[in-house]
């Protein structure tokens, strides 16, 4: 099969880390674009003005950090990538941009709970393979 669009949900982990090389070398053979993903928690809209958007700011450095740690993965590479961010429910955002997309396959990081810990704990890889359409490789 091939891929022409790849979507990786990433956040600050080494599992995440380990996602985007698999991606990057997956794109590579198979000349896909990717979109790394990244969700941040939601913010509370009531906090009130100047607290809200300061809020806002925070999430948004926090992402634009994370984004430029797993971009960095890219450098000297012919991909073609693009950078998103969310707020909101992780899974759900997953989805969302999914099908938005049209993406072929999502490629995630699992710290490798177990289907019970996943359902205890409410685990987004859990979540995401029980809900997405496309295919999900998950990566630990």
């Amino acid at each position: 099969m091939i891929f022409s669009k790849i979507l990786i949900p990433v956040d600050d982990s080494k599992h995440s880390d380990n996602a985007v090389k698999y991606s990057i070398a997956l794109a590579e053979v198979s000349g896909a674009s990717l979109i790394l993903l990244h969700c941040h928690r939601p913010v509370p809209t009531g906090l009130g003005e100047p607290n809200f958007q300061k809020a806002i700011d925070n999430a948004t450095r926090e992402s634009y950090a994370i984004l430029e740690k797993k971009t960095a993965l890219l450098k000297g590479k012919n991909i073609s990538y693009e950078e998103k961010i969310l707020g909101g429910s992780t899974a759900k955002s997953i989805k969302s941009v999914a099908e938005t997309e049209h993406c072929d396959l999502i490629i995630m990081g699992s710290k490798g709970k177990s289907d019970l810990e996943g359902l205890v704990v409410g685990s987004v890889t859990h979540k995401v393979l029980h809900t997405v359409d496309c295919p999900v490789l998950v990566i630990k």
